[in-house]
């Protein structure tokens, strides 16, 4: 972790929560900056997005470009070996924001908690730089992603994204519209930070008038076995998250046998 900048409790605390998430997960993290890291980031995220050496998911050059102007590249290190890499950059002055880009762990290491590990070093990482919050942007349909977002870490979908990217070449989103949610990660929030230091929260209370936007269990198999099928819920789910906050309404949470809540907004008299 770099010099911090920003010398307060909350800061002190983030730095030791992001600490002790990487000795939990089994990883030592630290800031990416020399040419061989970014070589091996770049070469381990296009391993994850199945892309090929001549279609990297992010250019060396733009990598480097990104360290020397000072954004956040983080690596997450299992012995000598790369495991995890998150990429993020400053977004507009206005929003107090780090826009993070990418995040990817290998599969050997995934469900051992790195991906949470990563993102509490990227907090700390922004919290000592005067940064408020963190935004990103991801796959409506995945559920564990989801679920890890709005549950896990405490982040709060704002806008829904149809055919983000585009046409993206790779083997994750193949043919598939790139759809995403954009969401806000307020990294000062009490119960963000209650997550971040291991405190387990429950699910957001489903009140009267909620309502409830389900996602297949597992998109991916659904993609796999049945591309059809994957396209119905891709339009189901766009339409109605689309009409509920286009209306006013607010995702609180995510269940992952109900998925999406939604509160409506509130009306007076």
């Amino acid at each position: 972790m770099a010099e911090l900048t920003r010398d307060d409790a909350n800061v002190t605390t983030a730095v030791h929560d992001a600490e002790r998430a990487a000795a939990a997960s089994g990883v030592v993290i630290r800031e990416l900056s020399a040419v061989a890291d970014h070589g091996a980031a770049i070469a381990l995220l296009s391993a994850i997005w199945r892309r090929s050496p001549e279609n990297p998911v992010v250019p060396p050059e733009l990598l480097r470009a990104l360290s020397k102007a000072g954004n956040y590249i983080g690596g997450a290190f299992a012995g000598e070996e790369l495991v995890g890499v998150a990429i993020a950059f400053h977004a507009d002055p206005g929003r107090h924001a780090l826009y993070s880009h990418i995040a990817g762990i290998s599969a050997a290491h995934t469900g051992h908690s790195v991906g949470f590990a990563l993102k509490q070093h990227q907090r700390a990482w922004a919290l000592s730089r005067g940064i408020e919050a963190i935004e990103w942007t991801f796959d409506p349909l995945v559920a564990r992603n989801a679920h890890f977002n709005i549950t896990k870490l405490g982040a709060r979908p704002q806008e829904y994204l149809s055919d983000f990217y585009g046409p993206m070449a790779d083997g994750v989103n193949t043919d598939d519209e790139t759809d995403r949610l954009l969401i806000r990660w307020e990294l000062r929030d009490a119960e963000v930070s209650l997550r971040a230091g291991g405190t387990p929260l429950p699910a957001a209370e489903r009140l009267p008038g909620d309502l409830t936007v389900a996602v297949p269990a597992d998109i991916e198999r659904i993609r796999r076995e049945d591309r059809t099928d994957a396209q119905r819920w891709r339009l189901r789910v766009r339409e109605e998250l689309t009409r509920a906050l286009d209306a006013g309404g607010r995702i609180v949470g995510f269940d992952r046998s109900e998925g999406y809540i939604i509160r409506p907004e509130k009306r007076t008299p």
